[in-house]
Formats: structure tokens, C-alpha cells, sequence
């Protein structure tokens, strides 16, 4: 993992600074192996709800060591894991204190696994759900929205959602910057364990309406959105 996370690194600031680079366009081919799950991830607030018992039915919040913490159990690991999973995990640990416990998980303000987010990095101007961060002489920003001038680039993440395209993206981010070049933007994707690059052409889809260039996204993409030259 740690490996893989270093090829990215690598990839993303190749992206941003290179001239005249080139990728190969990302196809309108991707599907999800399997049945997509939403997997719960630190920042996420889950509700639980233990039938006919109030007094240990509430919402926590996920905490950054991926754990939560209930009146009755402490430490409970939670990310990682689907909202029946945990139902399962928290029935097993209050049964210690309360006979055939009957629970029920419901996430809320979702945020997910890093494996199941999409991150854009680079000439954004922000307006999504989730925190940002400006990268290049600016400071960290978190919060409800990007900051979109502090630094010479931003980065935002977002939760994957199923049959995401494109267009959903950059709805998400609210906008690219003044000086993005849409039509550089590319894809960093993970395909059999190794980080694969696809250019994608955004002014094209938004400026031109080319639909054609409205391609699905996938859990853990990052889009890579360089500045223009002028």
C-alpha cells in the first residue's frame, strides 16, 4: 500500500508540472467488479439504534483511527465495514449486557474508505460537501467548501457514488479554476494493483456539451486538473 500510494504521489505531480504530455483517453468501458457496498470510513457519523433500548440508541461519529465509542463498548472498530456488518459486530458486543440485542446501523454525513473516494487535485475552485486543502503557498483549509485561491492548487475529496461520471465530479467540486485546462485533465486510476493514467477533455464536455466525453468514475480515481499555459 504504501508502495502504491508513493507510484500516485509520483503520478499526480508529473501531471501538474509536465508540458505537452499526453495519456491516453479514458474509455467509456469501466464497470464495478462486483455489487458495490458503501463502506463505512473515518468522519462518517453512524446512528445506532438498538431496539427497545434508547438509553444506549445514538449517533457517534467515526473517529480517524477508524473506532467509535458507545455508553456500553468502547473501541469498536468501524471503518472498513458495511452498515450490516457493524449492525452484526455491535448485536455480538452488547449482548454482554443486554439479552438478544436487535441493532440497527444508519450512516449519515458520508465520507467512506479512502479506496471508495474520488480526489481531485489541482486548478479547482471548490463548493463540495467535503473538506480541502490548497496546496502550493497556501495552508490547509477544512470546512463545508474549498477554498479555490489560497494556494496555486486545491484538492478536494469526495465519496464515490454508484454510476458517478464526470459530470457528477466536477458538479461535486462546484467548478475548475480560471486558469484549469480542462481538456489536460487526467485520470489516475488503480487497475490490478497499479496506477494507470487516462487523459479526459472537461472543456470539451462542458463547454461543447460532448457528452461523449462524460466518463464513469471509479472508487479511488483522482482527477488531476493542471493549469493552463498561457
Amino acid at each position: 500500500m504504501r508502495l502504491f500510494n508513493h507510484k500516485v504521489l509520483i503520478l499526480m505531480m508529473y501531471s501538474l508540472i509536465v508540458v505537452g504530455c499526453s495519456y491516453p483517453q479514458l474509455e467509456e468501458d469501466a464497470t464495478l467488479s462486483g455489487d458495490y457496498t458503501y463502506l463505512i470510513g473515518p468522519g462518517d457519523n453512524v446512528n445506532i439504534f438498538v431496539w427497545g433500548h434508547p438509553d444506549v440508541s445514538l449517533s457517534v461519529p467515526v473517529r480517524p483511527d477508524g473506532k467509535i465509542t458507545l455508553p456500553l463498548v468502547e473501541d469498536v472498530s468501524a471503518s472498513g465495514q458495511t452498515p450490516y456488518e457493524l449492525a452484526r459486530k455491535m448485536e455480538k458486543e452488547l449482548s454482554v449486557y443486554i439479552r438478544d440485542p436487535k441493532v440497527t446501523v444508519m450512516v449519515t454525513g458520508f465520507v467512506g474508505v479512502d479506496r471508495q473516494q474520488i480526489r481531485i487535485v489541482g486548478q479547482i475552485n471548490g463548493g463540495g460537501s467535503s473538506g480541502s486543502s490548497s496546496i502550493g503557498g497556501g495552508s490547509m483549509v477544512g470546512g463545508s467548501s474549498g477554498s479555490g485561491g489560497v494556494g496555486r492548487y486545491s484538492g478536494q475529496t469526495i465519496p464515490y457514488k454508484k454510476d458517478m461520471s464526470l459530470l457528477d465530479v466536477i458538479i461535486s467540486i462546484g467548478s475548475i479554476g480560471q486558469f484549469a485546462d480542462g481538456n489536460r485533465a487526467s485520470v489516475i486510476r488503480n487497475i490490478n494493483g497499479t496506477p494507470q493514467q487516462f487523459g479526459v477533455r472537461i472543456d470539451d464536455l462542458i463547454e461543447d456539451a460532448d457528452m461523449s466525453k462524460n466518463v464513469k468514475m471509479m472508487p479511488g480515481d483522482i482527477l488531476v486538473i493542471p493549469e493552463a499555459f498561457f
